[in-house]
């Protein structure tokens, strides 16, 4: 939300992305998706810090699975105050193959059954709209239903992959209203769509050093992994 990117709206490419070839890689696989991300909160930013944010491309590795081709890249963010470093985050994006007829499909993973507490989400579009102003984010996958279904083949509009996470985080802070979150990291599985509710779960671990360490995850309506995640804490 701090950073928001700007883009001129000639300067956008089909998917309502800023047009690859500027700081991200000219990678020509249609579609693309947010795949995970590693965070690191050394300290906090504070009301009236001007905060600054340096990023640079870590990776590009292309591989092949039973989907077809991917891409990945790596992007790794820094953020700091006058204080210092404040955040660290390595982001991972994936890009792949416009859907093929008759394409393979990766079997869909269980998820955890041991969860200690749980929250039921129920998105619609309205939700998605308000998620994607906040961050900026013109990707068609999020609000354009006829896009989404007829180009990129999928059922319904995609929830955000960070906002996923971000109700992962908000559960733990539910259940954990003063905790101080020093680590998280998540990683998506499987992607989840605006027809049908999903769940976010969490359970603790024991912890290391002082800190607590809390096991997160989404799951579908049929009780699939949608995202798994991981927060350390104090």
């Amino acid at each position: 939300m701090l950073f928001a990117p700007v883009a001129r709206h000639c300067a956008l490419g089909p998917d309502g992305h800023p047009a690859r070839g500027g700081f991200l890689p000219p990678i020509a696989l249609p579609r693309r998706m947010w795949a995970g991300s590693r965070l690191q909160f050394h300290q906090a930013l504070q009301v009236g810090d001007v905060a600054t944010r340096t990023s640079r491309i870590a990776s590009v590795d292309a591989k092949s699975g039973r989907s077809g081709v991917l891409a990945f890249v790596t992007v790794q963010h820094e953020i700091a105050s006058p204080r210092g470093v404040a955040i660290t985050e390595e982001h991972d994006i994936v890009y792949r193959e416009a859907p093929q007829p008759g394409a393979q499909v990766a079997p869909p993973q269980p998820a955890p059954a041991d969860a200690q507490f749980s929250r039921h989400v129920t998105p619609d579009p309205v939700l998605l709209f308000r998620y994607s102003a906040l961050t900026f984010n013109g990707h068609r996958i999020h609000y354009d239903r006829s896009y989404v279904t007829e180009v990129e083949g999928y059922p319904g509009l995609i929830v955000h992959g960070p906002l996923i996470a971000t109700l992962l985080v908000d559960l733990l802070r539910r259940r954990e209203p003063g905790a101080v979150l020093r680590r998280f990291e998540f990683t998506a599985v499987r992607p989840l769509f605006d027809v049908h509710p999903f769940s976010v779960c969490g359970g603790h671990d024991d912890g290391a050093g002082g800190e607590r360490r809390t096991r997160l995850w989404a799951l579908d309506h049929e009780g699939h992994l949608a995202m798994r995640a991981s927060a350390s804490w104090t």
